[in-house]
């Protein structure tokens, strides 16, 4: 990408004008960790109906990792080097006119619009109004920032395409991870009975998040130990779709199969169509009301938000580096700056 100098905009509400430049940890070129590198950048000019966002905490989500690798949306980027990140939590600086509903000083979180704009790994981020809520109260800006793309991935998979309710099984895969740990919460909320796929180590935590069932992957292979299951999602993002394609066999006649990411799907399609059930690939997009419903979950307590690792911006290479053991319990967090 290339980055553009900031300026002030005549009819925008402003708090404090934003410096010139800003910390951010830009990907120099495709490929591994070691080129991802903290550097000074302009700070991104705040347009029409955008809001201009302080970023205290962001999320690392696995396609900010593939994208750096140079899949993911990467063949959607203009250039690189560019700055990576979908989640934030921050504090509004600009917003789009006086009586918009989000003034300066307001506690928010929500996506960017990346890779159309600036990713979150950065001081600053100038985001679309309709992609930024309002921070539920009690929650940090670490945990806020684990929020947004995962929640509403498992919102959009568990309650808008497989329409969660009371008495469906429903089969989570991945379910200690960023999204499968919202999953099963937002499944168990609705009245599903949920069973779960883990490791060893976080049998009891998935169980405590509201699976009726646990199933440690390490020990058994659950198309084996699972009867048949009206929903499954997965959530593993395998390359090779195995996980997916093995779950056909835990799903009953006309069950439905949501795979996440969706790349790949029309094949996973294809396999659950031939035997006799339905399968769908999901992909999220920004949505500041479900954010909100989301945030009155877990205002209320019924929905709990785990961001298992926190990382110093400066230290962006490692928190690249855990996601992509696949080993993480709910979400990494990037630390951008002080509240």
């Amino acid at each position: 990408m290339s980055f553009t100098s900031s300026e002030s905009t005549g009819h925008a509400t402003v708090l404090a004008g934003p410096p010139a430049s800003m910390r951010a940890a830009v990907a120099l070129a495709p490929g591994g960790t070691e080129l991802l590198s903290v550097r000074e950048v302009p700070v991104p000019v705040r347009v029409g109906h955008e809001v201009l966002v302080r970023v205290i905490a962001a999320g690392v989500n696995p396609i900010d990792a593939k994208t750096r690798a140079g899949g993911g949306v990467a063949k959607a980027l203009g250039a690189w080097p560019t700055v990576l990140g979908y989640d934030f939590s921050g504090v509004v600086v600009e917003s789009p006119f006086g009586a918009f509903g989000l003034k300066p000083g307001d506690e928010v979180f929500g996506m960017s619009a990346f890779p159309r704009g600036g990713g979150t790994y950065a001081e600053y981020v100038s985001v679309p109004a309709l992609s930024v809520a309002p921070k539920p109260k009690l929650l940090s800006h670490t945990d806020a920032a684990a929020i947004p793309l995962a929640a509403l991935t498992a919102w959009g998979s568990v309650v808008e395409v497989a329409k969660a309710h009371e008495g469906q099984k429903m089969l989570i895969h991945a379910a200690s991870g960023g999204v499968g740990h919202f999953a099963v919460q937002f499944a168990a909320y609705f009245g599903a009975e949920v069973t779960a796929t883990c490791s060893t180590a976080n049998v009891g935590w998935v169980r405590s998040l509201g699976a009726r069932h646990v199933v440690d992957y390490t020990a058994d292979r659950f198309e084996s130990v699972v009867g048949e299951m009206d929903v499954v999602i997965d959530a593993v993002g395998d390359a090779q779709f195995s996980t997916a394609t093995r779950s056909i066999d835990a799903l009953r006649p006309g069950g439905l199969l949501v795979t996440l990411p969706s790349a790949g799907a029309p094949a996973v399609v294809e396999a659950a169509e031939s035997r006799g059930r339905r399968a769908t690939g999901y992909s999220v997009s920004p949505d500041a009301g479900t954010l909100g419903v989301i945030s009155r979950l877990i205002s209320s307590g019924d929905v709990k938000v785990s961001a298992d690792c926190v990382f110093d911006l400066s230290r962006v290479a490692e928190a690249h580096a855990l996601i992509e053991t696949g080993h993480v319990r709910g979400k990494v967090v990037l630390q951008i700056s002080d509240y």
